[in-house]
């Protein structure tokens, strides 16, 4: 939603005009947002299609949006492209069973498709972990991934991915895509956000306390993470008892970690804070927040974290929202993650991987903040206009190009 949302202003610039076909929020349980409307364009089309009640649709196993939605978007979509000329369909979306109608409609209205992998589809990642470690529903949405997958990759006509792995992964996995057009960006940077968190923070809940030294992490949780964010809970207990009259004061919060309805989610992150005797010192908050709440609690955090997962080819796209406010950033990631080179490449010294961080590198960034009271960093300006998101949008309007030219229909 985010990768179309920051392109729908820059589009036009390059060529193409968009329209967008979404589900409405009627339809689904997810957190609301109506401030990410302020960031649309007013002149652009959008079209809502209907989805299964989802409570009649669970008892059978279909909950998730995408299957509830699908058969709503190609009885609505059949009628636009029926009646109207369009030169490519493009899927980003982490909904990913809509993507299989991109075959459909490529047969039936000769209409080339773009698939944009903002995570892995079908993934044999969870195959050896626990049950307890599995996402919910895992045993269906493996099996279902594994046919709807090829079917929406073998035909596409262009692949844009976050991560340059998982293009190899799926030109490997299916030979009939080796040479149609690929090209990895990652999500972009958009500064209106910035202004509209800033302009409506009065409207949010307050989630820290400001007399501590709040350390901030917005986002998915999981046991994934847990390499990336032991040696981090390690050095603070440690600091903990060396000082304190200081550490006391530092509180890690973990806002937003769980997928789950509203007071439905279990932490993933406090158990391995409990472990290591930092019950007081970390928060997890396991509901969901709005994106611009998000934005807004980023922007009050004295300092902000990133832990990876312990996929090598995980990159996190939420590192561009967090660069945005140009807070102090501690991040941890596998050794092999894309993400290192990129938050190096903006000019931040306090990116590691879980083998070469240090209880010292922990305690040197901590202590840094008390001394200055939010703390800002500079950024690159380089590295900043690469991964604005008007760049990022030229990029994908040149696969663009390159796939409705790619004579695969």
């Amino acid at each position: 939603m985010h990768r179309v949302r920051t392109s729908l202003p820059f589009f036009e610039q390059y060529g193409w005009i968009a329209e967008v076909v979404t589900v409405d929020v009627l339809y689904t349980d997810m957190v609301q947002d109506e401030l990410l409307l302020q960031s649309v364009p007013s002149g652009i089309k959008v079209h809502k299609v209907k989805a299964f009640d989802k409570l009649r649709s669970s008892k059978l196993g279909l909950g998730s949006i995408a299957l509830r939605s699908l058969c709503y978007y190609r009885k609505y979509v059949n009628k636009l492209l029926s009646n109207h000329h369009f030169d490519l369909i493009y899927f980003s979306t982490t909904q990913f069973p809509v993507c299989v109608l991109g075959a459909y409609w490529k047969k039936k209205f000769k209409v080339p498709y773009v698939i944009d992998m903002q995570d892995p589809w079908h993934s044999d990642y969870y195959q050896d972990k626990p049950k307890d470690q599995q996402p919910s529903k895992y045993w269906f949405s493996y099996r279902l991934n594994k046919y709807m997958e090829p079917a929406a990759i073998k035909n596409a006509d262009g692949i844009i991915a976050v991560s340059e792995q998982y293009i190899t992964d799926l030109k490997k996995r299916y030979p009939q895509i080796k040479d149609i057009p690929a090209a990895t960006i990652t999500f972009g940077m958009f500064p209106p956000d910035l202004d509209i968190a800033v302009k409506h923070r009065a409207e949010f809940k307050p989630l820290l306390n400001l007399d501590d030294i709040n350390v901030v992490y917005v986002g998915r949780g999981g046991t994934d993470m847990h390499k990336a964010i032991t040696p981090v809970f390690d050095a603070l207990a440690h600091c903990l008892k060396a000082d304190p009259a200081f550490f006391s004061r530092v509180k890690f919060y973990f806002v937003g970690t769980s997928y789950a309805p509203a007071g439905q989610g279990k932490p993933s992150i406090l158990p391995l804070a409990e472990s290591l005797g930092l019950t007081g010192q970390v928060i997890e908050i396991t509901d969901r927040i709005s994106y611009y709440h998000s934005l807004a609690t980023l922007m009050q955090a004295d300092a902000l974290f990133i832990p990876g997962s312990d996929d090598a080819k995980y990159t996190a796209s939420k590192i561009y929202p967090y660069l945005l406010t140009r807070k102090a950033l501690l991040a941890v990631f596998n050794p092999q993650s894309s993400a290192i080179a990129i938050l190096k490449d903006f000019g931040i010294s306090t990116v590691y991987d879980y083998n070469n961080i240090s209880r010292q590198h922990v305690l040197d960034f901590l202590y840094a903040l008390g001394g200055k009271p939010h703390l800002q960093i500079s950024l690159s300006e380089e590295a900043v206009q690469k991964h604005l998101a008007q760049t990022k949008t030229q990029l994908q309007c040149e696969l663009f190009n390159l796939a409705i030219n790619n004579d695969r229909l």
